[in-house]
Parts: structure tokens; sequence; C-alpha cells
């Protein structure tokens, strides 16, 4: 439990979104890959990749404080919207992408809610 006192709790709620969001990005991309129209996949492929780092910089950097978080938090906001509207399109008949986009959108709304 030492673990949970030394973590940053100043940013906890966008933090978990971050974390969350990274783990959707990460798993939709996995499964887009394994995909049989995996190339009409690529830019989701490509943009959940994208979006999967800056989400987990942007966990790191909340979490030790760093006065660069908000910055961060801005940039890792619009990567979110960008992979939640192309994950969109591949919603409809792909539930991994409607999840991720939903995830995408959730931490877009909590790295705004960081300015």
């Amino acid at each position: 439990m030492l673990m949970a006192k030394l973590q940053s709790q100043k940013y906890r709620s966008c933090i978990d979104a971050c974390n969350e969001c990274l783990e959707a990005c990460e798993l939709c991309a996995l499964k887009c890959l394994h995909d049989e129209n995996v190339k009409s996949l690529s830019k989701c492929i490509e943009i959940c990749a994208t979006c999967s780092h800056i989400c987990s910089f942007a966990s790191l950097a909340m979490s030790a404080e760093s006065e660069y978080s908000k910055k961060i938090c801005n940039l890792c906001a619009e990567i979110c919207e960008a992979c939640a509207a192309e994950c969109e399109k591949h919603s409809q008949h792909m539930e991994h992408c409607k999840l991720c986009a939903e995830s995408c959108r959730r931490c877009a709304q909590e790295c705004r809610n960081m300015s």
C-alpha cells in the first residue's frame, strides 16, 4: 500500500483515464493487426500506437507532477480525439474500436480539464 501513497493524487482521475486509454489503444491496435483486413486498418493501428504512447507519457509526467503536465495533457487530448475519430470509423463492426473510441473521448476530456 505504500506505493499508492507515493503516487500523485493531484491528477489521479486524469492519470487513471490515461492509463485506461493506453490499454484500450494497445488492445485495439493488436486486434486490428490480427484482422483479415489489416491493410484497411493501418491508419487505426498507427494512431492507436501514437495515442498509447502519449497517454503513457502524460501519465508519467502527471505522476511526477511535472511542470509540463498541462502542456503534455493538451497534446494528449488532441491525439486522443484523433484516435477516437479514426476508431469510430470502424466501431459499427469492431467492438474493440468502439471501446477504444469511448476511452479516448474520456481521456481527452480529463486531459482538457487539466487546463
